[in-house]
């Protein structure tokens, strides 16, 4: 793949400063054996990035990994979640905080948090990166969102197009 000029929508400085806002937020819930899962791919540096600035601000959780798939390698939502590879951790009695990159049709994010409920999580909490509003197939709403996100298909910070440019610090749009 050839790449190609991309137009930052959110920069490294910026991203750093609503995480840290973010774990202030996510502290105020007073979380009790929190355990949080990052939904892979896309979620892995945002994921990486909050549990560091958790760590500063003296929240210690335990970390998993949800791989689920929706798009493929495809740029929209085939509308069916697939597990690729499932947590390891009992859930039970324990509050969770889901982690995801974006917030868009919602069925990857109501798939999990459902599941998790499901496997009698005691709460479920969703942050997630990005937020597209008006873009929603299912109900659901995040507990935490980083930036409203314009309708436009977004890479870096861990999210690709056909696993490319995800080692961006930033998110942008290909020109």
């Amino acid at each position: 793949m050839v790449k190609r000029a991309i137009r930052v929508l959110f920069d490294a400085d910026a991203i750093a400063e609503r995480n840290a806002s973010l774990v202030e937020e996510i502290k105020a819930r007073d979380p009790e054996n929190l355990l949080v899962i990052a939904v892979l791919k896309g979620s892995f540096v945002f994921a990486a990035d909050l549990l560091r600035a958790m760590h500063h601000a003296c929240l210690s959780p335990q970390v998993e990994f949800v791989h689920l798939s929706s798009y493929r390698a495809g740029t929209t939502s085939s509308g069916t979640v697939t597990i690729l590879r499932d947590i390891e951790s009992d859930v039970r009695g324990r509050d969770v905080l889901l982690i995801d990159d974006i917030l868009e049709s919602g069925r990857t994010l109501a798939f999990a948090k459902d599941l998790l409920v499901a496997r009698g999580a005691r709460r479920v909490m969703t942050c997630v990166l990005l937020e597209k509003p008006g873009k929603r197939a299912v109900n659901i709403n995040a507990d935490f969102v980083g930036f409203t996100c314009p309708d436009l298909f977004v890479v870096g910070y861990g999210m690709d197009v056909a696993h490319s440019y995800r080692e961006l610090p930033f998110v942008g749009v290909v020109e």
